[in-house]
């Protein structure tokens, strides 16, 4: 099961991908802003629908977690068990190590992965496309889910972290926190909070949370490696 750290750290991940986030879903949002009807222009009513939009995008990385956590999790229980999760640490390490240099903008490794998930997102698209216009706030919620598979170098590069969980929950609760990491530049996208943009994409916050994330990688790797 993750542990307190682990989802200090899920968390702050997604607060200091803002900037990715924002190249990644600045479509997302416009095309969500464009599906609201009319009459539901106004605060409250876009507020309604975010909070849908963002619940489904939840769900989505949730639902992602708990199958990788556990899967891994009984793959380990049925072949190398404990070096076998050693293993996954590793990589989950390596991984929030590439990831902490991708957020400082020193390496772009990570985007390799969004590559490989693009070829599949053709596939899953179009199913966004089934729930717009919007004729209803709950539209929203499936619009988000579909669009939580975007393929992203951070969603992936969080997978692996909860690969390493060791158990469905883990690997869930993981990628809860991540999501909540990531509200606040959803918010700030749809429109809401344009002040909280700005703070959002500022250098030092995402140097910051960079360093402290390639600080756990270090943590984690050193862990995984004393496992074997």
């Amino acid at each position: 099961m993750a542990n307190n750290l682990d989802l200090l750290g899920a968390l702050l991940v997604g607060l200091a991908g803002s900037g990715h986030c924002i190249a990644m879903c600045g479509g997302v949002s416009a095309a969500l802003s464009m599906a609201i009807p009319a009459d539901r222009q106004h605060f409250w009513g876009r507020l309604c629908y975010l909070l849908n939009y963002n619940l489904g995008r939840l769900l989505s990385y949730v639902i992602a977690g708990a199958l990788v956590g556990g899967l891994l999790a009984t793959t380990s229980e049925l072949g190398a068990g404990k070096h076998a999760l050693a293993g996954l640490r590793v990589i989950a390490a390596l991984l929030m190590i590439a990831l902490g240099l991708y957020l400082a903008g020193w390496w772009q490794g990570v985007l390799l992965l969004e590559r490989i998930g693009a070829k599949f997102w053709p596939l899953i698209k179009p199913l966004a496309g089934r729930f717009i216009p919007f004729t209803s706030a709950l539209h929203a919620l499936p619009f988000g889910m579909v669009w939580g598979w975007l393929p992203c170098g951070l969603v992936y590069s969080m997978l692996a972290w909860s690969a390493a969980a060791g158990s469905a929950g883990g690997g869930a609760l993981i990628m809860f926190f991540f999501g909540l990491g990531t509200l606040p530049t959803l918010f700030a996208l749809g429109g809401l909070a344009d002040r909280l943009r700005y703070w959002l994409t500022l250098r030092s916050l995402r140097l910051g949370g960079a360093l402290l994330l390639m600080a756990y990688g270090l943590h984690t790797l050193w862990i995984g490696l004393a496992s074997f």
